[in-house]
């Protein structure tokens, strides 16, 4: 018979699934800071569906989207929960994890009960018009991201999950270097190999935003492994020569420019002149960077209302800005004549489906991408980890946290 609980860092036997289990739970009523917002619970153990996976948490990786969950901004995640009949008093965060399949549902067949994996967060219903017709599920009206706009996430000894969403661990990575890597590497495959023509060929120069950070390292080595050059953008020389090692081929630092953010209207000569300059003496040290007079063919994006109009300017004729996020706000204005009058490309991209993220883990699998773990937190640590981010004060890189997994660097359950 189950036990009710397991205590954190005690593994149950093999496929037994305890009727309740430890959570970082965020509820609306603690909406703020994620150091005060997460707090360690004990909750009824979510059991699978028809077409879900229950997963052991070994590990979960950290990013960004909790740091909105923990603040309720822009959205309260709970009132999105309720839309997928899923509880909407709490949330338990956390869209990366590395695991063990300790229960299916009804209908699974990719994965069994044992399987060693890690989680890929995009989730949509298989019943949805648009899916059943074949349609790139990521323009699907159900696609959504597991661990943020659902429930049941990573932060947790069990997640519910649904079966496709699982993929092979790679052997040779720990618990936490398989947890961290996932969301941030399949966002940045699909932003630079699924919107053709616009994928990376050999030799194409691409322009990376943050190249130290979790999205910015995976671009580089995916950047790298496809032929292509990055040029790394970076706050710092620690950051720099980090962003090198992992292949890029160039840096600018983005402190010595003080042009960001919106624009002047074109209608204010002067001072739409000095923010020109700006964009324009960031486009010759991003040549400098790169060693050749050569525009970007791609600009990975994802800062954007700081960054977009200057990325417009930047991208060569023809070329591809594509952008996943927002993260110094969302309101960008760009100088359209440089977008309509050179033809370039503004795209925007989210997540990943399904043959994307496989795709990804395979690179991973196959030791050609290092997850680029910086940090690694305890359970009760995850608010902090969070905090950290928030405060933009985490290290360059990936971090993740030890959830079922007794202790840092293991590959296997001992």
């Amino acid at each position: 018979m189950a036990r009710d609980v397991y205590e954190i860092g005690q593994i149950p036997p093999l496929g037994e699934v305890p009727r309740r289990m430890y959570a970082q739970v965020i509820r609306p009523e603690r909406f703020g800071d994620p150091r005060d917002a997460f707090q360690i619970e004990v909750i009824d153990t979510p059991r699978p569906g028809r077409g879900d996976a229950l997963v052991l948490v070994m590990a979960a990786g950290i990013n960004y989207n909790n740091v909105w969950a923990a603040k309720g901004i822009p959205v309260d995640v709970t009132k999105v929960h309720a839309r997928f009949g899923e509880p909407d008093d709490f949330h338990i965060g956390g869209s990366d994890a590395s695991g063990i399949v300790y229960a299916v549902g009804e209908g699974v067949a990719n994965v069994k009960v044992g399987d060693q994996v890690v989680v890929h967060c995009g989730q949509w219903d298989p019943d949805d018009p648009v899916i059943k017709a074949g349609t790139d599920p990521g323009f699907a009206p159900s696609y959504r991201i597991w661990g943020y706009e659902s429930n049941w996430g990573s932060f947790a000894q069990f997640t519910k999950v649904q079966s496709h969403q699982c993929l092979p661990k790679a052997p040779h990575l720990t618990w936490e270097a398989a947890a961290a890597p996932t969301l941030v590497g399949a966002t940045a495959y699909r932003m630079l190999l699924g919107w053709p023509p616009h994928t990376v060929q050999d030799g194409d120069t691409v322009l990376v935003w943050g190249g130290a950070g979790g999205l910015g390292s995976m671009a580089i080595q995916i950047v790298r492994e496809f032929g292509g050059k990055p040029v790394a953008v970076v706050s710092s020389d620690d950051k720099a020569e980090f962003c090198m090692k992992l292949g890029a081929v160039g840096c600018v630092n983005r402190k010595d420019f003080s042009h960001w953010g919106v624009p002047p209207h074109w209608t204010d000569v002067d001072e739409y002149d000095e923010w020109f300059q700006g964009a324009k003496a960031f486009g010759k040290a991003l040549w400098g960077a790169l060693g050749e007079k050569r525009s970007p063919r791609i600009v990975f994006e994802h800062p954007g209302e700081d960054t977009v109009p200057t990325s417009i300017f930047v991208c060569d004729t023809g070329g591809m800005v594509v952008i996943c996020a927002g993260t110094t706000g969302y309101n960008a204005v760009a100088d359209l004549r440089y977008l309509w009058m050179r033809q370039k490309r503004l795209q925007g991209s989210h997540f990943a489906n399904d043959e994307q993220s496989a795709a990804f883990n395979q690179l991973v699998v196959d030791g050609k991408i290092d997850p680029c773990l910086a940090k690694t937190f305890g359970f009760d640590e995850i608010g902090l980890a969070h905090q950290l981010m928030s405060e933009n004060k985490h290290p360059e890189g990936n971090m993740a946290a030890l959830v079922s997994a007794p202790r840092p660097g293991l590959t296997e359950l001992s």
